[in-house]
């Protein structure tokens, strides 16, 4: 039978150990930072649509506090791109950077900020812009107070953003 397709086993058996860790980090990163984001984003939906229910004339500012927990996500898929960036994956399979075990440890090393930090403040971020929506519920001049509190948590996750980034960076 004629192979047509994308190989992984193939791919994956020319990679070397350093190249596979790499790969493992940015893939957490993107994953854990992605499902905190899914989980925070629905937390505030689930505020959010209640509501909306009540008064539909808030949902402009509903859309925004949930959207906040979603930044987390973007963060561990701009690490994973980063990643992908440092290997040359983007260049060609025959292409990709040597990268030693210790190198690909340190690169996984540097994907955990993002991937841990992002998971659970975008966790966090989600409660606090479900009690921002419920605020605005009660309230609705109130938008810019429950955005801020809402916006507090995130410093977190840029903070871990930018370890990340130099962690990766400076590894190779």
């Amino acid at each position: 039978m004629e192979s047509t397709g994308f190989d992984l086993v193939a791919l994956l058996s020319q990679l070397s150990i350093g190249q596979c860790l790499a790969l493992i980090g940015a893939a957490i990163a993107v994953f854990m930072a992605g499902c905190g984001s899914a989980r925070g984003v629905g937390i505030a939906g689930e505020a959010g649509a209640g509501v909306i229910g009540e008064n539909p004339d808030v949902f402009g500012q509903v859309l925004v506090l949930q959207l906040l927990p979603g930044t987390q996500g973007i963060y561990g898929f701009l690490i994973g791109f980063i990643v992908m960036i440092k290997l040359n994956v983007l260049g060609g399979a025959g292409n990709w950077t040597e990268l030693s075990f210790a190198q690909g440890l340190q690169i996984l090393a540097g994907c955990l900020p993002v991937a841990i930090v992002g998971w659970r403040s975008a966790i966090y971020q989600g409660r606090v812009a479900a009690s921002g929506i419920q605020l605005l519920g009660k309230r609705p001049e109130s938008s810019g107070q429950g955005i801020s509190m809402t916006v507090m948590v995130e410093t977190y996750a840029v903070l871990a953003l930018l370890a990340s980034f130099l962690i990766i960076w400076f590894a190779v």
